[in-house]
């Protein structure tokens, strides 16, 4: 009796006691009688006539106590009344992607089916390990979703799933480009990167003559390739011969801001000539390959990173393909075989990494599945299209573009000759509604101190801007540039603040930029914003 009163919950002990004393032929008395031996004596007889509904209804009473947890007033507030004051912060920040021209490069308006996928109840669940491999419970679903992710993922870039993996975990691109490093590298092993300036990324490498910045330079031995300062173009030859003296076990054909295609085929026979691997990063222009409107990197690369959030137009989120099956034959016919699945998987989680996000994975998955779409490809086509159109307007108009055009998605722009500096032109186009970033230029000598500014189109044509929307956008520019170069003539030092401080209080300038500004909002107001109403 006291073990039942001790291991029974008590809505279930008044629910057993109810049934014993009206059902059974002798009854008992819960609290003072011999449970056990009436449990024993009548469990076979009346088992179905009395356990099972006290059962059930003790789990209905369990259900009802749970839904009303659910309900309670923290849980099911929504955000505006249970956080105004996010909530006004989140509204703003749509307001001004709304009414204003986002033309950061990396930058993306995501679909609704992403949006859903990213804010369903995958977030609540933890899922250590891979599909089939996990190191929790309860992720049959989970495991579907994370297979059909790879699936799609394969399917969108035409590969054999025999000759080609793919791990859908990274958090983002950053740390997935770590990840291959990590999985295929031993620490201090070299490796190859177009370097920041010229058009490279941090996680290629970057390194300062003073301080290494990137953790892929502090933990790895980088050496940077570089562009000719002329044209602007990278110099395979110059590339060629310094992978000869450094030997890397990684060479790496990626850009941030590098307008032009990649000769993958020099650098896959490059990397032949020195033994090292070729990693392709496709972050900026994964929508593009997808589309098939550029050259693809899997035909020569033996690993292909990418961020799905860029012109893959998904959630915040990285990818990893690395190939299986044969690497090299040797002379004496035997096989050399990749290792690389096993080094990567292991590299992203547990080296790096540790639950998935799941939500994220669904977003890639719906995000892939959009990519085949004719409709994608014809968004990608009029990408490339305003790249185009924005880069000749420029040009037109007197500006330095790097290499003297573009054929990817994003136009970078020296702005010296129009008086002003990166973050001074980044500054202007700010204060008139324009979202761009500070980029460096071939022959910076500084990162922190860029020449140029980094302009793109895949976000602006996401809201159905076309040619002679872009047209209008090249003149808002100019405008804006003209209105800086006026400042920075006005300011008596070159420091920023200066600068901030003329446009802010010189009562002529100030008014031009406000009235450029509410043209700009005019402008964009006009296009629509995919994604949540009030999110």
């Amino acid at each position: 009796m006291q073990l039942a009163r001790t291991t029974l919950p008590q809505k279930l002990r008044l629910c057993l006691s109810r049934d014993l004393n009206t059902k059974v032929g002798n009854p008992v008395n819960f609290e003072g009688g011999k449970l056990r031996e009436a449990l024993t004596h009548h469990r076979h007889r009346h088992f179905q006539t009395f356990f099972l509904p006290a059962i059930r209804r003790f789990s209905d009473s369990k259900q009802s106590t749970l839904k009303n947890m659910a309900n309670q007033k923290l849980l099911q507030t929504p955000l505006a009344v249970g956080d105004p004051e996010l909530a006004d912060l989140i509204q703003k920040e749509k307001e001004r992607q709304r009414e204003g021209l986002e033309m950061i490069a990396s930058e993306n308006f995501t679909s609704v089916a992403v949006l859903e996928s990213l804010s369903s109840c995958l977030t609540n669940k933890y899922s250590e390990g891979y599909p089939g491999k996990r190191y929790y419970g309860g992720n049959e679903y989970i495991d579907r979703i994370e297979l059909l992710a790879q699936k799609r993922g394969r399917e969108l870039f035409n590969l054999d799933e025999a000759k080609w993996g793919v791990n859908v975990q990274p958090y983002s691109g950053s740390p997935g480009n770590l990840a291959v490093y990590t999985g295929v590298c031993r620490p201090h092993d070299r490796i190859m990167g177009l370097d920041l300036p010229d058009g490279g990324h941090l996680t290629h490498g970057f390194f300062t003559p003073t301080k290494k910045i990137s953790a892929t330079s502090i933990f790895f031995e980088s050496m940077p390739y570089k562009v000719n300062p002329e044209t602007g173009i990278i110099d395979y030859d110059k590339l060629a011969e310094a992978a000869k003296n450094f030997r890397p076990q990684i060479i790496i054909a990626g850009i941030s801001c590098y307008s032009r295609l990649l000769d993958y085929a020099r650098f896959r026979q490059i990397c032949d000539d020195v033994g090292a691997y070729l990693m392709a990063d496709m972050a900026h222009v994964a929508g593009i390959v997808a589309a098939g409107l550029i050259p693809s990197p899997f035909e020569w690369a033996d690993i292909v990173t990418t961020t799905t959030h860029k012109t893959l137009r998904g959630p915040r989120a990285g990818v990893i393909f690395f190939r299986k099956g044969v690497r090299s034959t040797k002379a004496n016919g035997d096989k050399v075989l990749y290792d690389l699945e096993e080094r990567i998987n292991q590299a992203v989680f547990p080296t790096l990494q540790g639950g998935p996000h799941n939500n994220a994975i669904a977003g890639i998955a719906t995000a892939f599945r959009q990519a085949k779409s004719p409709e994608f490809k014809s968004y990608q086509e009029q990408v490339l299209k305003n790249a185009k159109v924005l880069c000749d307007g420029l040009i037109s108009r007197g500006y330095q573009v790097a290499t003297g055009g573009t054929d990817v998605h994003l136009v970078l722009v020296d702005v010296r000759k129009a008086g002003l500096t990166g973050a001074k032109a980044e500054y202007i186009l700010e204060e008139v509604g324009i979202a761009c970033n500070k980029n460096t230029v071939p022959g910076d000598k500084s990162a922190m101190n860029p020449s140029g500014i980094r302009l793109g189109t895949p976000a602006l044509t996401t809201r159905g801007l076309v040619d002679q929307d872009i047209e209008q956008v090249v003149a808002f520019i100019d405008a804006a540039l003209k209105l800086g170069a006026q400042a920075a003539k006005q300011t008596s030092s070159p420091k920023l603040a200066d600068y901030h401080k003329t446009l802010a209080e010189n009562v002529e300038l100030k008014g031009q930029v406000d009235a450029l500004r509410n043209n700009v909002v005019q402008f964009s107001r006009k296009f629509p914003l995919p994604g949540l109403e009030s999110l």
